[in-house]
């Protein structure tokens, strides 16, 4: 019987074409998997000698006499995050990671000795959080975190455990036996076909029409959207490459990479997307696709996209729903049109087909349903159903229109009354100077004065946009 190798030392195979790999555990990700370097030879005691060698090159400074007697798990679980795991992790993951470890993990379980921490003292702490460790808006949650958020505190209690386990400050984790919460996931809303089309009726009334659309056209998550620039799309092909994301972190916004490898992708629009898309580029002075409307050289703020979804929602007669629901919608949509998951995997940038039909089981299983009735229909001899029930059940249009709400958009003016029969139309823009710009016109109606409105604002964005044209070609934009 062959000896177990000794925990922490690394592993050693024989590969099918005949060489032998060594594979070295280096740290664990966000989600608690383990990272791994491995080194390749044509032999076994080749392979050990530069496994040898990869755990020497891996392996972290000595702590400090001082941190090792008496280290608290409070003091472990600092000295962790700092050096072994913030590195590897994404500014976003970083916020979680802090939020867990420096107000969750650290006041409750901080002062208890590294190695005088049990799987009990672990499993009180979080049935403490399940229900009564919530520290802010507890009026609209409850006093209770998240199945979600008890079970990203055990992951990164075990995960800092395993790596003290490695180190041989503790002989085993304590964390490996915990019982958990489900992992359940929350329920995903999809919008309706008629939903969608009121959606996009009043979305063009508020003024961010394109952004819907191009959402539930492509299914993209809210950072990898706010993320893009002209340069990433090709207006010609359709092609759209998505290769950042962006998001709000310590008050800051920050671009980073995708979630994943997968996440990195290009995808090809649909030719009336991008027709309208290219009405669209000629009304955006900027490089990003949707500019933020207070700077046009930075992209718009996803928490204020979030607010905006919310109002257009709202103004639409739409059920209440999450940003990351219209990517839900697109996702259903697109199956329940025949595209096959592997496809479908690809465009929205899951790292396997497994993925998708695990997120989306309850669409497929419908899928196979109407299969079913199909077969049943070929062999059963059932009559198929008509045009006109599948175009009652679908209906192509919607009678809504849209709600104009009482206050006047951003970048239509101001009108007011200053006379019994005379009214005033004010449009007061930022030139590329910074400074503002105020012309006003006049109408003996109110209907009079907003077509004059109209044109003036016309001219002046002509008259600005031409001014910006001039100082990029001098060199000198401001």
């Amino acid at each position: 019987m062959a000896k177990r190798r000794k925990p922490g030392s690394g592993s050693v195979h024989l590969r099918k074409d005949g060489r032998w790999e060594g594979r070295y555990v280096v740290g664990y990700d966000e989600r608690g998997y383990p990272r791994t370097k491995n080194c390749l030879a044509k032999t076994k005691g080749e392979c050990l000698q530069k496994l040898k060698a990869l755990r020497e090159q891996c392996r972290p400074p000595e702590q400090p006499k001082e941190i090792e007697s008496g280290m608290t798990f409070g003091a472990w679980l600092d000295h962790w995050y700092q050096t072994y795991s913030m590195p590897a992790l994404r500014p976003s993951t970083q916020q979680e990671y802090e939020l867990r470890i420096y107000r969750h993990i650290i006041p409750v379980l901080g002062e208890i000795p590294l190695n005088k921490l049990t799987e009990a003292n672990l499993q009180q702490f979080y049935h403490q959080l399940k229900h009564s460790g919530r520290l802010n808006r507890t009026d609209l949650y409850g006093p209770g975190l998240s199945d979600r958020s008890v079970r990203g505190c055990h992951i990164t209690c075990r995960a800092a455990l395993a790596q003290a386990v490695e180190e041989g400050l503790i002989p085993m984790n304590p964390a490996e036996g915990c019982k958990l919460p489900g992992e359940g996931r929350r329920e995903m809303q999809v919008l309706t076909r008629e939903e969608m089309q009121r959606l996009l009726i009043q979305a063009k009334e508020d003024g961010c029409y394109e952004l819907l659309l191009l959402e539930l056209s492509a299914g993209l998550r809210r950072g990898e959207l706010l993320a893009l620039q002209w340069d990433d799309l090709d207006l010609g092909t359709g092609e759209l490459r998505i290769s950042r994301q962006v998001s709000r972190v310590r008050g800051k916004l920050t671009l980073s990479q995708p979630k994943t490898d997968a996440a990195v992708r290009t995808i090809v629009l649909s030719p009336a997307v991008t027709e309208q898309l290219r009405h669209y580029r000629k009304q955006v002075d900027s490089c990003w696709i949707f500019p933020s409307p207070k700077k046009e050289d930075a992209p718009r703020d996803p928490a204020a996209v979030r607010k905006l979804l919310s109002r257009v929602l709202k103004r639409a007669q739409c059920p209440k729903v999450r940003f990351h629901d219209l990517r839900h919608t697109f996702v259903t949509t697109a199956l329940e049109y025949g595209m096959d998951v592997k496809t479908l995997s690809a465009v929205v940038g899951h790292r396997s087909s497994s993925t998708t039909l695990n997120v989306y089981t309850h669409v497929t299983k419908a899928m196979e349903r109407q299969a079913a009735a199909k077969i049943d229909q070929g062999i059963g001899k059932q009559e198929a159903p008509t045009k006109e029930t599948q175009e009652a059940k679908h209906p192509t249009m919607t009678t809504f229109r849209a709600d104009p709400g009482k206050r006047r958009k951003p970048g239509t003016g101001c009108v007011h009354q200053i006379g019994e029969h005379l009214w005033e139309g004010r449009y007061s823009p930022r030139g590329p100077d910074g400074k503002q710009r105020s012309r006003n016109v006049y109408g003996h109606t109110l209907e009079e004065c907003e077509e004059k409105l109209k044109v003036l604002i016309e001219t002046m964005k002509a008259e600005i946009q031409a001014e910006r044209k001039r100082l990029r070609e001098a060199g000198d934009r401001p």
